[in-house]
């Protein structure tokens, strides 16, 4: 298809519309209202073109280019006078009651808005009148809120509300004066609130928590990085400055999060600056130097009897090398027996079954999906996110019959109304994805399972039967074989929060029954932790062993890596095995009840201070880079585990000297990480000779950092691990994708750069967007069903199924350090369905205690009419809450 512009032809994509086809080819055209996740709606008239009837018409006429679609053989003009003095009207029409704050805005220096007025050539107000101001609201620990710089575009309300789905944000029209806020002061309750910061083209909604210790986002040292709060691996970019993380901002990847994170991510890294921090050397609880602590470290691990215990939140390379420092028999990943039967049981349905993972992008198009277990939008947000616009797709193809364009946003969803498509959620309680669900049903893991088989046998006789399954389950099983089977893309989800194999079991059988009958069946796993899928391809021996071979004595020092063994052990367990152990070498970046038991501790950096791959739940390795250098005596995980080994006289492992040395060891060691090299280019890659830089062109007061200390500029330190260097020199192109420290391009100061690094607006990033797969799938070796069918739960009489409730803001062990995460997050709690409360004549609040195995719980009660009947939920992960395997059967008691 040719498009012409400005009398020049080009070759252009169908199906777009005049404005995202310009900015794809590089033409500066502004824009407010439009966005490329959220469609058209053609409300600010910023982007206006002329637009001709064919190449004799000199005069044409006005459109917007958002709500054009992009003919053949069309001609267009950018630069026309008329339409460039149409820009410049409305934009001044915009800044009539905008406040002339850009020196002390937030969002000043990187602001859409600062750019579009650049743009259009506004110099100058002539607007002379008192401005219209309104009243600010508070909006919680993470939105700082100033409706004044507002330009009415609707971006907040339509991410908010009609992209995300939450409801406590609107718009409050009357006449001239139009509010976009809650209808009463308050926290934003979606857990995707933060992304209005990026979304808002002006200084609205900005990051409270950036503003808790402010500076200018040029003056950031910036690196890519990756999310560590749950398993999906969300890319991210992480801003330093003056020696403490500032801000997490999205980073964009076609494949993954697209152009948003969620709020766990963007603000719970303060766990980074938190008063828990460990930054210097203990011996016996007593400050120690570098040298000192390596001394005693390598003489008690002379001819020790030494384990090591690894972690699902630290890196590969940091995993390795304590396996590799004390050797395979010695190393165990740190999870529980149910944790790591479950994530071993997730690997092998990947590894073995024909049903493809799609990326979270591609789970935005599937047409038909089922939930088993989770609770999406607290165990994994983006991907309750991804559903949310997978809902669209089966009302989406109506439009196509009356020929509008998808991306034609205000026009679909009028037509689309409240219509959404098969989706089907078994879960233990309510889930915010309920409210668009087609069915929804609440009951126990072993009643979700069961459902699962059921409905795997309706689709594939071969998949075994479930015996005494009720009637209302049969006619719930078969409508939603149905509606699976009519789909052209079928989705199943799960996951390990409900502690369940036999659900996972349901949820692989399904997944391969609908394979047979379609190609285009997908399976998407969840897993607990940034890097359990990574450390599950490593190792499989337990913790519980680690806990066995203590009771021999065949232990006298343990080595743990970034790892508070009481969140994968009972408390009693952990202290036995802590008690039975002569020395505690403990490894990690914040204090924990594991780091408190050490006699040596040595402070690690965290995902900001050091480098590192992980593996998400798909199976695609990403890496984080070092943001800075974390100065005291703190250093990566891996660095001090080399460190120790050589003054060991480890021969293999001195010889590591750096990230590409170690990663080189992992690919030549593990079969299944023998590809991890290719994540991202090697130490010494340079572009013109040149290193990346991690700082803007705009950076300023370096010389004035250390002015206290020395009035002369010290030598900027040397990343030995990457080709990105400390400094604002360096290569001022677009560097590789998996590699881009910030995003910026003459005359786009913002985020809205971004589709300047894109291949195509929304589309993936120049060079491809960054990660591995690593895991396929193999449809050649047919299928092999879990032949056996979970039995209706027995032995229940009198005692409830206690399982675990997650939370996004309290569930994660990190984020629970971070101040505006901990204010969101609940107090410990115990759950039942009202009607077991009202048979068990307890009321709201009242204390009921509780045994699991050896662990004691007292707790209040918390009522609910959306939790399974039989079933008490207490939170998981709740900073104090002792850890328990569940499910387990407990006899509930009023205090």
């Amino acid at each position: 298809m040719t498009l012409f512009i400005d009398n020049k032809p080009y070759e252009v994509k169908p199906g777009k519309n005049l404005l995202e086809t310009c900015l794809t080819l590089g033409f500066d055209l502004p824009y407010f209202c439009w966005h490329p996740a959220l469609g058209s709606v053609g409300a600010c008239r910023q982007c206006a073109v002329k637009v001709y009837k064919d190449e004799d018409d000199k005069r044409g006429r006005l459109i917007m280019s958002c709500m054009e679609p992009v003919v053949d053989k069309q001609r267009i003009s950018v630069q026309d006078p008329e339409a460039h003095e149409f820009r410049d009207h409305i934009i001044e029409w915009l800044m009539t009651n905008h406040p002339h704050d850009c020196a002390v805005c937030d969002e000043g220096g990187s602001c859409h808005l600062q750019d579009m007025t650049v743009m259009t050539g506004h110099a100058y107000r002539r607007y002379q009148f008192k401005k219209r101001t309104h009243t600010n609201q508070y909006l919680g620990p993470f939105i700082n809120h100033e409706m004044n710089r507002c330009i009415q575009c609707y971006r907040c309300v339509r991410f908010y509300k009609d992209y995300a789905g939450g409801d406590d944000l609107d718009v409050f029209a009357s006449r001239s004066n139009v509010y976009f806020g809650r209808h009463e002061d308050g926290p934003l309750e979606s857990e995707f609130s933060g992304n209005l910061t990026e979304v808002c083209p002006t200084g609205v909604f900005t990051d409270k928590t950036l503003k808790h210790h402010y500076t200018r986002k040029w003056d950031l040292t910036t690196a890519p990085s990756i999310c560590h709060h749950c398993s999906l691996g969300c890319n991210t970019i992480a801003g330093e400055r003056y020696g403490g993380l500032r801000s997490i901002t999205s980073r964009y990847n076609g494949e993954v999060n697209g152009y948003f994170i969620c709020d766990r991510g963007r603000f719970g890294y303060e766990f980074v600056n938190a008063p828990t921090r460990l930054r210097t050397p203990l011996l016996n609880k007593e400050n120690a130097t570098n040298g000192k602590i390596l001394e005693e470290t390598t003489r008690i691990l002379t001819n020790a009897n030494v384990i090591g215990i690894g972690s699902g939140r630290a890196s590969l390379q940091s995993n390795f090398a304590l396996r590799k420092l004390v050797g395979d028999e010695n190393f165990y990943n740190g999870e529980s027996d149910l944790e790591n039967t479950l994530i071993r049981l997730v690997l092998q349905i990947l590894q073995r079954g024909p049903a493809r993972t799609p990326s979270l992008k591609e789970v935005e198009q599937f047409d038909a999906i089922l939930i088993l277990g989770e609770d999406l939008t607290n165990t994994a947000p983006m991907l309750a996110l991804a559903v949310r616009q997978s809902s669209r797709q089966k009302p989406l193809h109506a439009q196509t019959r009356v020929n509008i364009p998808t991306w034609n946003d205000a026009a679909v969803r009028e037509l689309m109304q409240d219509e959404t498509g098969p989706l089907f959620i078994a879960t233990i309680s309510a889930t915010k994805l309920d409210s668009i669900a087609t069915e929804t049903i609440h009951v126990s893991p072993p009643e979700i399972a069961r459902l699962g088989f059921a409905i795997a046998n309706l689709i594939d006789h071969n998949s075994p039967a479930v015996e005494s399954l009720d009637p209302q389950s049969v006619t719930l099983a078969q409508k939603i074989a149905n509606g699976l089977l009519a789909a052209k893309r079928p989705l199943i989800i799960s996951g390990t929060s409900c502690g369940s194999e036999d659900v996972l079991k349901a949820a692989a059988n399904l997944s391969w029954a609908l394979t047979a009958k379609n190609g285009e069946t997908g399976i998407v796993l969840t897993v607990p932790e940034c890097n359990s899928m990574g450390l599950s391809m490593m190792g499989d021996q337990p913790l519980s062993k680690a806990f066995d071979r203590a009771k021999k004595g065949n232990i006298d020092t343990v080595l743990i890596l970034e790892n508070d063994l009481y969140r994968h052990g009972r408390t009693a367990q952990v202290d036995a095995f802590l008690a039975s152990c002569k020395n505690v070498i403990v490894i990690d970046h914040n204090s924990t009840l594991t780091t408190q038991k050490a006699n040596i501790l040595l402070p690690a950096g965290t995902f900001a201070e050091s480098d590192g791959i992980l593996i998400n739940n798909e199976g695609r390795a990403q890496r984080f880079f070092q943001v800075y250098e974390p100065g005291d005596s703190v250093q990566e995980s891996w660095r001090w585990i080399i460190e120790i080994s050589k003054a060991l006289g480890d021969k293999p492992m001195s010889r590591w000297q750096d990230f590409d040395a170690i990663t080189q060891a992992i690919e030549q060691t593990v079969d299944s990480l023998k590809e991890i090299g290719d994540v991202s280019p090697p130490t010494g890659y340079r572009i013109n000779g040149q290193r990346i830089p991690r700082e803007p062109h705009r950076f300023s007061g370096r010389t004035a950092m250390q002015a206290d200390v020395n009035v002369s500029e010290p030598k900027p330190p040397v990343d030995p691990d990457s080709s990105l260097s400390y400094t604002m020199e360096g290569f001022r192109g677009m560097p590789p994708a998996t590699m881009t420290p910030f995003y910026w391009s003459p005359g786009w100061n913002s985020v809205q750069s971004i589709n300047k690094y894109q291949q195509e607006v929304g589309g993936p990033l120049r060079g491809g967007d960054p990660g591995i797969r690593l895991l396929s799938p193999h449809p050649s070796q047919g299928v092999n069903f879990f032949t056996t069918a979970p039995g209706p739960l027995k032995g229940i009489e009198g005692k409830f199924l206690m399982v675990y409730q997650y939370h996004i803001f309290g569930s994660d062990e990190l984020s629970q350090h971070a101040g505006g995460i901990s204010e969101r997050s609940p107090k410990a709690y115990v759950m039942l369905h009202a009607e077991d409360a009202r048979l068990l004549n307890v009321v709201e609040n009242q204390s009921l205690t509780f045994d699991i195995e050896d662990q004691s719980y007292e707790l209040p009660l918390k009522i609910s009419a959306d939790i399974a009947r039989g079933v008490a939920a207490i939170p998981y992960g709740i900073h104090g809450l002792p850890f328990a395997d569940l499910p387990a059967l407990a006899t509930l008691k009023i205090t």
